[in-house]
């Protein structure tokens, strides 16, 4: 899956200069990243509202619908596939691959700074300052 995810990530990135009108990524990112976190948001409900019905098939589709809105939000962000790996990859030492990170731990966690994201967050826009960054 990481492949998928990669040549995803990479498309997105590419589709991100299209014409809006004709590129619903390039929408999505000129829409901004409120609008980007309301379509995870959004797919991600989808995607329980199917696992409690039990309907297998639409699950699939909105689970593959939640993994592309979110890799468009994880690139106005500055995030690689690779940060997020990274993450899995620490979290898998300290506790297991099956475990979540423990909140008293989360809080502690800072990234290292990345090169790749620093330079695609140029002209990120922070929904806190309301103001490109």
């Amino acid at each position: 899956m990481p492949d998928s995810i990669d040549r995803l990530f990479t498309a997105v990135c590419e589709a991100s200069e299209a014409d809006p009108a004709s590129s619903r990524t390039a929408k999505l990112r000129q829409e901004g990243v409120p609008k980007m976190a309301k379509k995870v948001a959004e797919e991600a409900a989808e995607v329980a509202i199917e696992a409690v019905s039990g309907q297998r098939e639409a699950l699939i589709r909105e689970s593959a619908d939640l993994i592309y809105n979110l890799v468009v939000l994880w690139s106005a962000a500055g995030l690689t596939p690779q940060d997020v790996y990274d993450e899995m990859d620490r979290r898998e030492r300290l506790y297991g691959i099956a475990q979540k990170l423990p909140k008293s731990d989360a809080l502690k966690f800072k990234p290292a700074p990345n090169a790749a994201a620093a330079k695609a967050s140029q002209g990120f826009w922070s929904p806190l300052s309301g103001r490109r960054s």
